[in-house]
């Protein structure tokens, strides 16, 4: 009897246990099949019309027309990106709040700030590593450098001073030549503006003695031959410039600066909205007409796995580090 007993009991909870199985399969399966059911919001940490926000604007619209739901872009701009980043970090893991980040919140930032409400490589959950950005190494047209060794003989002859300007304390113009110094040496001074422009008008005036410049923001002044450009700070010479030498050819071994874009959801997101949202945020890199708009903002267009995306995160937060402390550069 005690035998039937304990059987009629297990029987009993196997037929529960089914019921209940069937009944979280019931609320789960169908609401992560049919991902996205219902708006997702892309979050740009800065204000509305830069070059994040106008990627983001490309792109979800693109995804959009393929996974045939609304993306809407939401600007949460301050804290040299770390409120909207902040934001998306404790929003909820569903797929439907995601943030469309720069280098500076998904790997500088960290080291950068004392105090920082989320950690990039632990509370996101990578998707894409969507574009690069390069950078210029550029000098006022009213100088008489014409190559890279050129300035770097001036640098090294100036010391204190020469003055390199840049779009702000902790940007990558300010943190890629303050690499830049420490391989060559230089004491050169460090002038931050508010933003890329007024720093690029005083770059024409003469008034500092180099930059380092996001492309789409030193091309204008380039082309219209107030600035001069000495060389480019990608790995290999952009198609665009294939005349423009790279630093690493022109005297600093292995160097590269280019600031990053890449999507991101909250950690713990499923997986298979994580593989949903990686194919079409591909997809629509690969689009004609995105990659057009894109490439004629400066971008150079990249796409990957969200494995991928997360060694990178990693690198670059490890690369970045160790410049800050050694500049001893802090953003509080």
């Amino acid at each position: 009897m005690l035998f039937k007993k304990l059987s009629m009991h297990q029987r009993l909870t196997a037929s529960v246990t089914s019921v209940l199985t069937a009944a979280a399969c019931a609320f789960v399966t169908p609401a992560m099949a049919d991902y996205p059911d219902k708006p997702v919001r892309i979050i740009v940490p800065y204000a509305a019309g830069g070059s994040v926000d106008t990627m983001a604007r490309v792109l979800g619209e693109k995804m959009s027309a393929l996974l045939k739901q609304s993306f809407i872009v939401e600007n949460k701009a301050g804290g040299g990106s770390n409120i909207g980043a902040g934001y998306v970090a404790s929003a909820s893991p569903d797929g439907y709040t995601l943030l469309l980040g720069t280098s500076a919140a998904l790997a500088v930032n960290t080291s950068l700030y004392d105090k920082l409400s989320y950690d990039p490589i632990v509370d996101f959950a990578p998707i894409s590593l969507g574009a690069k950005l390069p950078s210029m190494v550029l000098v006022s047209a009213k100088r008489n450098e014409k190559t890279l060794g050129e300035l770097n003989a001036v640098l090294k002859k100036e010391g204190e001073a020469a003055f390199y300007a840049s779009s702000g304390n902790g940007t990558p113009a300010h943190l890629g030549t303050e690499l830049y110094k420490h391989e060559l040496g230089l004491k050169t001074v460090h002038v931050p503006y508010k933003g890329g422009a007024p720093a690029l008008m005083d770059m024409v005036a003469n008034r500092a003695t180099f930059m380092i410049a996001i492309l789409p923001e030193a091309a204008p002044f380039v082309a219209q031959g107030q600035l001069r450009a000495l060389a480019v700070t990608t790995n290999e010479r952009l198609p665009a410039y294939p005349d423009l030498p790279t630093v690493s050819e022109s005297g600093i071994p292995n160097y590269e600066i280019e600031a990053w874009y890449a999507l991101v959801a909250p950690a713990g997101t499923p997986e298979n909205v994580i593989a949903t949202l990686n194919k079409a945020f591909n997809d629509a890199l690969q689009d004609k007409a995105v990659i057009a708009r894109l490439e004629n903002m400066g971008f150079v267009i990249v796409g990957s796995t969200p494995q991928e995306l997360s060694a990178h995160m990693k690198k670059e937060k490890s690369k970045w580090k160790k410049v800050i402390d050694l500049a001893n550069i802090r953003a509080d």
